[in-house]
């Protein structure tokens, strides 16, 4: 099964950077979208399902914030909208896909760049999320969770670790954070066959930031323990231009 997970920065945009033509050559089973910014009758559905994706969209009641999705080949046994927690679901942050007896979930983190009180509801939905996701594992233990994660966990992960240990994204609590979620019971896929700096996922559109690599690895696909010896490969298509995310990719056996 090959996993694509995309912060789009919406939807409607990248499709207009053929979004759409770069899937078809990807070829993925599954892709999972972040921060779509549309409501359902604006997504280009039927560009994902001529395609041949069954498509599945979570979307913010505010218009043109927030948003997930999960598109794929192979039909779910079950789809989830939310988390069934008012305050998360009203801006469209999760939504889950059964495959039988493995799920696979496009999340979409709060960023605290904004001030204090987004910073503070970040922290809330971390503890809320983690607390979700230990409560989810005792029915569904095989999980795949991708996303924007909104944190970069290690020095390794952001291009100037010194200038931004005071930055959202890469605070010790969020960083702690990550670093317990992983210790819960997941694998950084990425990181399990990539151990080297400079790869990023998302790169600021000032200061000519990604001509230059000056990144932040905040996209992630976690893989629960039970099958994580099934991971065959994942990597980061910095290639992919549609967005000021790129995509990352999971080949993996279930």
């Amino acid at each position: 099964m090959k996993i694509i997970s995309y912060n789009v920065n919406g939807i409607r945009a990248a499709t207009a950077k053929e979004l759409h033509n770069w899937l078809k050559a990807t070829n993925a089973d599954i892709v999972c979208f972040q921060e779509t910014k549309a409501q359902i009758e604006q997504i280009p559905i039927l560009l994902f399902e001529e395609l041949g994706y069954k498509t599945y969209w979570f979307s913010a009641q505010k218009k043109g914030y927030s948003g997930v999705g999960i598109i794929s080949k192979i039909e779910p046994t079950h789809v989830e909208y939310g988390m069934n927690i008012e305050k998360y679901d009203f801006e469209g942050r999760m939504i889950r896909a059964d495959f039988g007896d493995t799920s696979v979930i496009s999340v979409y983190h709060p960023s605290g760049t904004t001030g204090d009180a987004r910073q503070a509801f970040k922290m809330q939905w971390l503890a809320d999320f983690q607390e979700y996701i230990n409560n989810l594992k005792k029915q569904h233990p095989k999980l795949i969770i991708t996303g924007d994660y909104n944190i970069c966990h290690k020095a390794i992960d952001i291009h100037d670790p010194i200038r931004n240990a005071n930055s959202s994204g890469f605070l010790p609590e969020e960083r702690l954070w990550i670093g317990s979620f992983i210790d819960s019971g997941f694998v950084d896929s990425f990181r399990h066959f990539n151990k080297e700096a400079h790869n990023y996922t998302w790169w600021s559109y000032r200061a000519n930031a990604r001509p230059k690599n000056l990144g932040w690895r905040i996209d992630y696909q976690m893989v629960s323990l039970p099958i994580a010896n099934q991971m065959k490969r994942a990597l980061i298509l910095s290639e992919a231009m549609h967005s000021d995310h790129c995509p990352t990719f999971l080949d993996i056996d279930f």
